[in-house]
């Protein structure tokens, strides 16, 4: 898709222009309102031309396209432009889908790159599952896609007992189908999120450019009789991944 040279955005008043409001800030309005209305995908004007019709510096114009990728709205790869990318996924409150029901659900195609999956000693793993810190567990670690694009880096550790799953369908398939043809039911999930930035390997196997946020959800799962069946952490892309939360507002203490 070639880019378009001529966009309309209104009256140009120069750089000193606007009551109080950076200049930056309003050519990033006008950003977000033409990704908006683009496709996915479609290339958006450079820096140059943009800082060319709001007559302003290109390092202003840099500024505005820099806020949309911290969004998440934009893709920029050097030499050949920035692209408009889907709006970050928001997971609602209340009830845990596995993340390949989550991605059917949302009409998108969901897939998994193995980065490790084994069994052995792993004693801090094994303590979150609350065994004894020389039973061996089930480590896997895997980059989640939605529709081919980076999502999340999730590192799941199993019981020993679950070993089996080393065997089922990891990259196109669902670890939580394959934990139920074992015979064991998903009962409740409690965790808690925390945020930091993403490592140099971890932006590498992301595809994200440095710095780069993540959301990092740590989390337990128990059976339908309360024993621990899975602790995982997954690195969401904090462009990409939004937790919708919820909550009743305490009554005010007379």
């Amino acid at each position: 898709m070639s880019p378009c040279l001529v966009w309309d955005h209104g009256p140009v008043t120069g750089e000193g222009a606007g009551a109080g409001t950076a200049r930056y800030a309003e050519i990033e309005e006008w950003l977000r309102r033409l990704c908006a209305s683009l496709p996915v995908g479609s290339i958006l004007p450079s820096e140059v031309e943009v800082a060319e019709q709001f007559q302003v510096s290109r390092m202003t114009a840099r500024k505005a396209f820099q806020n949309l990728v911290q969004m998440g709205l934009i893709d920029r790869k050097r030499g050949s432009g920035s692209f408009v990318l889907p709006p970050p996924l928001h997971r609602k409150e209340g009830v845990l889908q596995s993340f390949t029901q989550d991605m059917v659900a949302r009409g998108l195609t969901p897939s998994s790159r193995v980065v490790r999956a084994d069994l052995g000693a792993a004693p801090e793993a094994a303590a979150a599952l609350g065994l004894s810190q020389a039973e061996w567990v089930v480590t896997i670690e895997r980059i989640r896609y939605a529709d081919g694009v980076a999502v999340a880096l999730e590192q799941t550790a199993l019981p020993g007992g679950f070993a089996a799953v080393l065997q089922a369908d990891l990259e196109r398939g669902s670890l939580h189908r394959a934990l139920a043809d074992l015979g064991r039911e998903m009962g409740r999930a409690t965790g808690y999120v925390t945020a930091r930035l993403a490592t140099q390997d971890e932006a590498a196997l992301l595809e994200i450019d440095m710095p780069a946020a993540l959301l990092v959800e740590s989390r337990v799962i128990t059976d339908l009789n309360g024993k621990i069946v899975e602790s995982t952490k997954s690195a969401y892309v904090g462009s990409r991944w939004v937790i919708d939360t919820g909550s009743f507002v305490a009554p005010l203490q007379s």
